[in-house]
């Protein structure tokens, strides 16, 4: 009968179980992942470059836009000798109709 009156006793400090050593490991590896992590996501957002609302962007975003849009001159004028006039369907070189 004394058996049983001890493993009775067992059995409830069986059932209170705590995470200890292993658990806590656990837990900070993961916590420290996670902030090595968010440093490189920082880092991986300013690589994207600065937010569109910053003066310093928009008129760097202007000046790009302006030597972009304004046309090169050409090296030689065009003389039009590759223009060929609309006639209507009908080619204009020796053609008897």
């Amino acid at each position: 009968m004394t058996f049983l009156a001890s493993s009775s006793t067992n059995s409830s400090t069986l059932t209170d179980v705590e995470p200890g050593l292993l658990g806590f490991l656990v837990v900070a590896a993961l916590g420290i992942a996670l902030v090595f992590l968010l440093r490189s996501m920082n880092k991986q957002f300013r690589k994207i470059g600065p937010r569109p609302d910053e003066p310093e962007a928009v008129a760097a975003d202007e000046a790009a836009a302006d030597t972009e849009a304004a046309p090169s001159a050409p090296a030689e004028p065009d003389t039009g000798a590759g223009f060929v006039p609309d006639t209507g369907g009908r080619s204009g070189r020796g053609s008897s109709s």
